[in-house]
């Protein structure tokens, strides 16, 4: 009798346990992790910012005081807290060349359940020769949209690609430049949901892996990054390839190649810019 009391006090704590595992379990937040991709050189440090926001329905806010991992070449190559805002800063020195893909995950915690984000990290030597892209380049017009705008382009899955455009851009990559993808985020939007949205759309339609570069609102964001990118000895970008005028003249004020495509209409075509009919034709006008 009392090694079956005994037996059912043990049994006893032991579901009172699991209980208690599963009520602290219950208690954890969902959330979401969002990445920015980075550039960087081979044996130079790099930076991945990445940013843990809650799950919700209708709001979401930055989780500070979280831990989080950044694992690169199947390891972890560095950790860092979130701070208030639910952004942290991971830093790590890479070797090899290529587009590497890289994970941030949330770390032991005990208010956050296990997330995890993608990015991507362009290792690239500062010699090789760079062609930027403009995003809304890359597809088509929607008729019951009207025209895309030009930076400031919001991605929207439904958007289809330009006739070629992937495969030209495959061609133009696969021996010679690398590309940098630009978006702009619109007024009061999230700079790391446009990055993600971008890779994901660009995966979908088979497009070359590049640098997503994210820039800030503002007409004067692609010209200030194209200088702070050759300060910091990014001098081989040197061509653009655009749709809208604005992204044009930031490299045509700068003395750098820009080409247009499709062709805008008339009286749209800034001056020195070369224009493309069709990707088709883009390897032509480089």
């Amino acid at each position: 009798m009392i090694h079956i009391l005994r037996r059912a006090w043990l049994f006893s704590l032991v579901i009172a346990g699991l209980n208690v595992c599963a009520a602290v379990a219950a208690e954890k937040a969902p959330a979401t992790l969002l990445v920015k991709d980075s550039l960087a050189s081979p044996n130079q440090p790099v930076t991945v910012e990445a940013r843990l926001v809650s799950k919700g329905l209708m709001t979401s806010a930055g989780l500070g005081g979280e831990p989080l991992e950044l694992v690169a070449y199947g390891k972890v190559v560095a950790t860092a807290m979130t701070g208030g805002d639910g952004t942290a800063f991971l830093s790590f020195t890479p070797k090899a060349q290529g587009v590497i893909p890289v994970q941030v995950r949330v770390g032991e915690s005990p208010r956050v359940v296990p997330a995890e984000g993608q990015g991507q990290l362009a290792i690239w030597e500062r010699r090789n020769p760079i062609v930027a892209v403009e995003i809304a380049a890359l597809m088509e017009e929607s008729s019951s949209r009207g025209p895309l705008p030009g930076i400031g382009l919001k991605i929207e899955s439904e958007r289809k690609p330009m006739p070629d455009a992937a495969d030209e851009l495959g061609k133009l990559t696969q021996f010679y430049y690398r590309v940098v993808y630009v978006v702009t985020q619109t007024t009061g939007s999230d700079g790391f949901q446009a990055s993600e949205e971008t890779r994901d759309w660009l995966k979908a339609h088979k497009f070359p892996s590049g640098y997503v570069l994210v820039l800030p609102p503002g007409e004067h964001a692609l010209g200030e990054k194209i200088d702070a990118l050759h300060a910091a000895g990014w001098k081989t970008i040197k061509t653009g390839i655009g749709r809208s005028k604005a992204f044009a003249e930031a490299f045509l004020q700068r003395r750098l190649e820009a080409v247009i495509v499709p062709e805008p209409a008339k009286g749209e075509t800034p001056r020195k810019a070369k224009v493309a009919k069709a990707w088709k034709e883009i390897r032509k006008k480089l």
